[in-house]
């Protein structure tokens, strides 16, 4: 269930701002073996987002599982120009997630504030300087 919601404060971890339609998990992605780094589609029929294109999306999921490798997926992602325009992690900044965003440029943060709910399709601004997601609505 959605809650509308105007903004949520958000931790900086890797600078940026970004917008674009958010991708909303409760569960937790490996990049390594559930991403298809050439496409960008989650590729995994066990994952909520199995099918999903994350080009150009705010991802927002818990952290990523899995591999250190997992870092250089995110990278690949950029490189191939099929990557999230920005990360948001909802339960910890892992050292996968923290340093595949940071090699690949990808703006990286942690929502500070836990009483959220986020939906799939809902249209997100991050403007790094003051380090929030605002929700546009309609």
């Amino acid at each position: 269930m959605c809650h509308e919601m105007k903004s949520i404060a958000l931790k900086k971890i890797v600078n940026g701002s970004c917008e674009g339609r958010i991708i909303f998990s409760a569960k937790a992605l490996n990049f390594l073996s559930s991403v298809n780094t050439k496409t960008g589609f989650v590729n995994d029929p066990s994952h909520e987002l199995d099918g999903i294109l994350l080009k150009d999306s705010i991802l927002v999921f818990p952290n990523s599982i899995g591999s250190s490798v997992g870092a250089y997926s995110i990278y690949a992602l950029k490189r191939n120009g099929v990557s999230p325009r920005c990360v948001i992690c909802t339960s910890k900044v892992d050292i996968t997630t923290a340093s595949g965003c940071a090699i690949a440029n990808i703006p990286l943060f942690r929502i500070s504030d836990q009483n959220f709910r986020l939906c799939s399709g809902q249209y997100g601004i991050i403007n790094g300087t003051d380090s929030v997601l605002k929700i546009k609505t309609d």
